[in-house]
């Protein structure tokens, strides 16, 4: 039985570039693909939790989505599982190398997440300053991502031209 041709051409372009790679580079392939494993066995065991805790506080008439405290878990377990996807994301970037390092908007976008997560796992009788400290955060974290998008946008947008005229010039 052989392989379907697009993943031998892929496989192909793959020990090609494994050729060319520095010491330091096939360090960074290897580590990202454990990584990327890992994390994906993380998001299955964790969406397996979220289903079975989501089906008992069904079957035993408990999911109120009124009540805080069910609230709260369950949606901590979206966010948390939101954030692995993320992550996992991230790392497949530096797989497929379109990224030779994780992006900085990459990790701001994930901080952003997972202060979200903790304002919707909040206990109501957290004190106003950690709240404050928690706003500000998420407020300095999305700042920096929006310069960060003001800067990149315009050099995305002249990359994305160059390409679409390069595929049209090409027979």
């Amino acid at each position: 039985m052989s392989k379907p041709p697009q993943v031998s051409v892929k496989l192909e372009e793959f020990r090609l570039q494994w050729r060319v790679m520095t010491f330091y580079e096939r360090f960074e392939q290897i580590v990202a693909h454990i990584l990327s494993v890992v994390i994906s066995a993380i998001v299955v065991v964790s969406l397996w939790q979220l289903i079975r805790a989501v089906v008992a506080l069904v079957l035993s008439g408990a999911l109120d989505p009124l009540d805080h405290a069910i609230f709260q878990a369950v949606f901590g377990m979206v966010m948390t599982l939101l954030i692995a996807m993320e992550f996992k994301r991230s790392i497949t970037r530096v797989m497929l190398r379109r990224d030779h390092i994780v992006q900085v908007k990459t990790v701001l976008l994930v901080a952003m997440l997972a202060i979200a997560r903790k304002f919707i796992i909040l206990d109501p009788a957290t004190d106003p300053g950690r709240i404050a400290a928690l706003a500000a955060a998420l407020i300095a974290l999305g700042i920096v991502y929006w310069l960060m998008r003001q800067r990149d946008d315009p050099i995305d947008a002249a990359i994305a031209e160059r390409a679409a005229r390069n595929r049209e010039e090409r027979p």
